[in-house]
């Protein structure tokens, strides 16, 4: 079946000149020694905000400045159509760039960034589902005085195909059930799922196949983890495998650390996550490909927290470190969406550098990039898969990039970390809630 278009529309190589004057203009405050940033908004798109870094007026763009991707736009072909929609209440679709000196978030109730001035970019999106168009690159100049000795602002704008395979499950997880790829309107079966419970207290319920394991494979659970008793409350040996249309296992979800209340509350900390092992078979036995670790958020966000480290294929070698491809929070309430996007900084993992920008080296694709790591393919949008708040139906659905999916093995992992993060939502809710008989073993049910 043929992937769903899709268009990424990219912004970046973001930089700011302001030319030194001897009395400078009261509406333009020179920024090299204070931050500066900038809120980027296309039409019903969430706002995204992005570090816009100073460059001396002397210097030209780049002169040996990294060049980082700010913000993306995923678009459907549905989106495209409303976007593309000729409304007379609606002028021509720009996409909007508000750029501001100082620091972000507020101050006692007050914006504490200073409006320097504004950018619009005309946007066609005509045909761009199949072909690469850049919309501007350059520099623009922003403020009030937009003669000599104004501001300059640098960005590029441009958007790219990124097709994708569409997934949609029919039930949640635990319960079973069939995984379908959407086209359009044809939904066609293409994997099960199987949720079971692992070495849980003497019983050993597992689904067929599982049985098979190797010592090998099991050698590798235990690597990773320990399912070993341990005092308090606890939410451990959930597994969920995900079959082919023949019933061969092609991917698999198993906890590996148990989801425990941090002593004295009843909720899963930071500094003592569960976490999952994602498997794909290999040689005649699972393979690790990631870890997700997911724990439960302190303070106002009171979310699912959690981090996926790719596990380098080493050949069965241990040496080489985790890599993480994605670390943020899901609102336990209302839910949200798992993304892998190593071209977008704000799903990525926080480093001292930047708020926002993702430990994996690649920043994006095309011109917004450099090196990857040595045993990291991924690049760009890689998948994202929808995550309902707690105590809600959750069926999955799961976006995965055509560039990272070579085989049905490749879809399948991705599914399966859905579910893993699907359950994680369970796992980590408050040891006060009760789940639903599906994610209890039988001597919870009956204790």
């Amino acid at each position: 079946m043929d992937p769903c278009p899709f268009v990424r529309l990219l912004v970046g190589n973001l930089a700011l000149k302001i030319p030194v004057a001897s009395k400078p203009a009261r509406s333009l405050v020179h920024p090299s020694s204070s931050p500066c940033f900038c809120k980027i908004k296309l039409k019903n798109f969430p706002l995204q905000t992005a570090v816009v870094p100073f460059i001396p007026p002397e210097n030209q763009f780049p002169d040996g400045q990294v060049q980082t991707l700010a913000a993306s736009f995923h678009l459907s072909k549905a989106d495209l159509e409303k976007l593309a929609a000729k409304s007379i209440f609606a002028g021509k679709l720009c996409l909007k760039i508000a750029v501001y000196t100082g620091r972000r978030g507020t101050t006692c109730g007050v914006n504490s960034g200073r409006l320097l001035g504004r950018v619009s970019v005309s946007l066609d999106l005509t045909g761009t589902e199949t072909k690469s168009c850049v919309f501007h690159n350059g520099w623009i100049s922003v403020g009030k005085d937009t003669k000599g000795s104004s501001a300059q602002f640098h960005l590029n704008v441009k958007s790219e195909p990124d097709p994708r395979f569409v997934f949609q499950f029919d039930g949640e997880p635990e319960c079973n059930p069939q995984v379908f790829q959407i086209q359009g309107s044809i939904r066609q079966p293409v994997f099960t799922c199987k949720f079971s419970f692992r070495n849980t207290g003497g019983q050993n319920q597992r689904s067929r196949s599982l049985q098979s394991e190797t010592s090998s494979s099991r050698n590798w659970l235990s690597s990773f983890g320990s399912e070993t008793e341990r005092p308090g409350k606890e939410r451990k040996g959930w597994s969920i495998t995900v079959h082919d249309l023949s019933g061969s296992p092609v991917a698999a979800a198993s906890m590996v650390t148990p989801f425990v209340a941090s002593p004295g509350s009843d909720r899963v900390s930071r500094s003592n996550p569960g976490s999952w092992l994602i498997l794909r078979p290999g040689d005649g036995t699972w393979k690790p490909w990631g870890r997700l670790e997911a724990w439960r958020e302190r303070g106002s966000s009171d979310g699912l927290g959690y981090r996926l480290e790719l596990i380098p294929d080493t050949n069965g070698g241990m040496g080489a470190a985790g890599i993480v491809l994605s670390e943020s929070t899901l609102g336990s309430n209302k839910g949200g969406k798992f993304v892998i996007d190593l071209g977008n900084g704000s799903n990525g993992r926080a480093t001292p550098g930047s708020a926002t920008s993702p430990a994996c080296s690649p920043r994006s694709s095309g011109d917004f990039g450099y090196g990857l790591w040595p045993y990291c393919s991924y690049r760009g949008f890689v998948m994202s898969a929808t995550v309902e708040g707690e105590g809600k139906c959750s069926k999955p659905s799961v976006e995965i990039s055509v560039q990272h999916v070579n085989c049905t093995e490749d879809a399948a992992a991705f599914v399966a970390l859905a579910a893993a993060v699907d359950l994680s939502m369970d796992a980590c809710r408050l040891f006060s809630h009760k789940l639903r008989k599906e994610l209890c073993q039988h001597q919870d049910l009956l204790g």
